[in-house]
């Protein structure tokens, strides 16, 4: 197979590949898992990707796994997600030589991914003007929680904090400000955040191959929260009336959640409502619901929703999900299952769209794809996740580094092997 890429002054070159990154090297001197899953993906279309991260105890994203309130498990699954494809190379960058072999590096490098804190990026040397100053091609991807300008630019922050609470996503799923709010997902703002920083990078590749300079791009878990809060926001931009979101109904009775008979949810997102009605009432038996004056018209439903929400309570409660989502499946009418951890790996349609893939080297495991396709463009197989520094000894050999060198490095506890 082969790749068409168009270089300057329209001259086109063909290159055998068989993944669209492949000849693309990316640095990930970044921890836990905005800036680092941005790395994953590009990783998945067949860019190498090298790891640094403390020769001691290594990124500490290693030990999320640890916090309190996630599932406990013997596999380290967050690590296994983020960090699949990668090379470990362990070195500690307070050390002058652990510098020059970063900076040998980057100087062969494409991308550079870090998402450490400003002052620390000041005090490891690797700044956007450090590492931009090694090479001139390098594109310098920078993750922060708050921005790169203003007086919060320096503060640590997850994406429970930037993400989800900053950004008024907390607040949002709430019914009032007196409610106590929900706490996120592990890595719910970080995984969409990467997407935008992966973006980034893609565009700064196609400016190099137009101009051939490198560039610095950058992203946020605060601009992303404040995107994917985007509707509220700009409600609030353009001086809307906000209402109280509690109790159900308030949405209207057809964008509702429902309990079935055996202890599922679901949610109806009916907006195209006159054309669903009918079905939703066919697959229930309550057509005569039609003829009833309070629900015959749209504007009669949400006047009455309340009495609708009661109504349609009392007929879900009748069936198993299973049977009611066959009969949704069967009409057209637009649901959603309220899915449970552990529903996805059964689910025919995640597995007929190979949005969960095998490891290479683990055949029983699965992980999930990352959501970028291209027709076309095939994925590589995904490796496991590195042990500390797994690569070290061989990224070291690669730069002309002797057995010697290697191994007074490690007495020095400058790396690990």
């Amino acid at each position: 197979r082969f790749n068409c890429i168009n270089r300057k002054k329209k001259i086109i070159i063909y290159i055998k590949m068989d993944h669209l990154l492949e000849d693309i090297t990316v640095i990930d001197c970044a921890s836990y898992i905005a800036g680092p899953a941005a790395a994953t993906i590009l990783s998945d279309f067949g860019a190498r990707v090298i790891k640094i991260e403390p020769p001691e105890a290594g990124d500490s994203y290693r030990g999320l796994l640890r916090l309190p309130g996630l599932p406990e498990s013997d596999e380290n699954y967050p690590w296994i997600l983020t960090s699949r494809n990668k090379e470990s190379l362990a070195i500690d960058l307070k050390h002058n030589k652990a510098q020059e072999i970063l900076h040998q590096l980057v100087s062969k490098a494409d991308i550079f991914i870090t998402n450490y804190p400003f002052p620390i990026r000041d005090r490891l040397k690797i700044t956007a003007n450090d590492m931009m100053s090694l090479n001139s091609k390098l594109i310098y991807a920078s993750l922060s929680p708050y921005g790169e300008k203003g007086e919060e630019k320096d503060r640590t922050g997850y994406d429970a904090t930037a993400w989800w609470a900053r950004s008024g996503l907390m607040h949002a799923i709430r019914g009032d400000s007196d409610a106590v709010p929900n706490s996120p997902a592990p890595g719910m703002g970080d995984h969409p955040t990467a997407s935008a920083l992966f973006g980034s990078i893609m565009m700064a590749l196609y400016k190099r191959e137009i101009c051939g300079e490198g560039s610095e791009v950058s992203s946020s878990l605060l601009a992303n929260g404040l995107w994917s809060n985007g509707i509220f926001v700009q409600a609030a931009l353009c001086g809307a009336n906000f209402i109280n979101n509690d109790g159900r109904g308030i949405k209207g009775a057809l964008a509702e959640k429902y309990k079935c008979k055996d202890g599922r949810w679901f949610i109806l997102v009916m907006l195209n409502e006159e054309r669903e009605w009918p079905l939703l009432l066919k697959c229930i038996n309550r057509e005569d619901l039609n003829e009833d004056i309070r629900f015959n018209s749209r504007e009669n439903r949400a006047k009455n929703s309340l009495d609708l929400v009661e109504i349609l309570d009392k007929e879900f409660i009748k069936k198993d999900w299973s049977d009611l989502q066959l009969l949704f499946q069967k009409s057209g009418v637009t649901y959603g299952p309220i899915s449970e951890p552990t529903d996805h790996i059964e689910d025919k349609q995640i597995r007929d769209n190979n949005f969960f893939r095998s490891y290479s080297d683990r055949q029983d495991l699965l992980t999930i794809d990352s959501p970028v396709y291209m027709k076309g463009e095939t994925k590589k197989e995904p490796k496991l996740a590195p042990s500390i520094g797994q690569h070290t000894k061989e990224i070291l050999l690669e730069l002309n580094y002797n057995e010697k060198e290697i191994k007074d490095f490690e007495t020095k506890k400058m790396i690990k092997t």
